[in-house]
């Protein structure tokens, strides 16, 4: 029986122009975005007398693992010379409740706009949405003002509690926009059966919330671990997170900058988001399609 599409007799043409042309951007796309990662990777298993020779795309002829346990363990930040493993700590102490409270707190302003219908709703959620895309410098002196007056400037709390009201109005534009899609015959069930607000949203809400919560997770975890300006102000020198204390490592200088050292910390700050990226990667795209960005 012979193909529709391809006759019989004629060759299928597979190396049309177009998708050389294809295949040709996407090649220079990935090279555009992979050069620099496999130059920091090469760089930080790469002696200093070898860096120093200029050659930046070779392979290490000897491959040391010592910039690593530096830049872990030994990498100085000012006076410190405690690595950065101080700063990777302090990032979890912080994203992890960071995280969870902003989303709790998205889902249930979400929840309760698109079913609950508060007087005053639409106002709520205007101001919500306004604050999003609000420059964050915007709020920096008002906010350092306000820590300050209820003493929680430079503490742990107060950037946990800065980092939870701004990403408020994304989740809870992310949830609004999910529960939205889902049918309203649903909740009226549940309420003809006696379900309070708490009830639903635990019992009926929550469980089908899957995929929204993977995208959420993802929009909060990579943006406060990969947050310098609110963990730079805000966090205090005892809480500072690691991108801060990346930033005190490549600029501490004393003789001879350690390139590989700071491109072992660089990779070692980078860790967690690609990781984030590399395990949910599928999940955060079959969130976005089950309803994130619907209106």
């Amino acid at each position: 029986m012979s193909d529709p599409i391809h006759p019989r007799g004629a060759k299928p043409r597979h190396l049309t122009p177009g998708r050389i042309g294809l295949y040709a951007f996407l090649v220079f796309a990935a090279a555009f975005f992979l050069l620099p990662f496999y130059v920091m990777v090469v760089t930080s298993f790469k002696t200093m007398p070898e860096i120093q020779q200029g050659n930046i795309f070779s392979l290490p002829s000897k491959l040391t693992l010592a910039p690593w346990v530096t830049a872990w363990a030994k990498a100085c930040t000012g006076v410190n010379c405690e690595g950065i493993r101080v700063g990777v700590l302090n990032s979890f102490k912080i994203m992890i409740p960071s995280t969870f409270l902003s989303i709790l707190l998205g889902a249930i302003n979400g929840y309760a706009l698109s079913f609950w219908r508060p007087r005053g709703g639409n106002l709520i959620f205007a101001v919500l949405l306004m604050g999003a895309f609000i420059p964050y410098q915007v709020y920096l002196y008002p906010l350092v003002r306000m820590l300050s007056m209820v003493s929680l400037y430079n503490t742990l709390p107060g950037i946990i509690v800065v980092h939870v009201i701004f990403g408020m109005p994304v989740m809870t534009l992310l949830f609004r926009n999910y529960y939205a899609a889902v049918p309203v015959d649903l909740f009226k069930a549940a309420r003809i059966d006696g379900g309070g607000f708490w009830t639903i949203f635990t019992r009926v809400m929550l469980p089908m919330s899957g995929p929204i919560l993977v995208v959420a997770a993802i929009l909060q975890v990579t943006g406060i671990w990969n947050d310098f300006l609110f963990g730079l102000i805000f966090a205090g020198r005892d809480h500072l997170p690691m991108t801060v204390e990346l930033n005190n490592i490549v600029n501490t200088t004393t003789g001879t900058k350690a390139y590989n050292v700071n491109m072992a910390a660089t990779i070692l700050t980078a860790m967690v988001p690609l990781i984030v990226y590399f395990v949910s990667g599928r999940w955060f795209v079959r969130g976005i399609a089950a309803g994130a960005v619907k209106g």
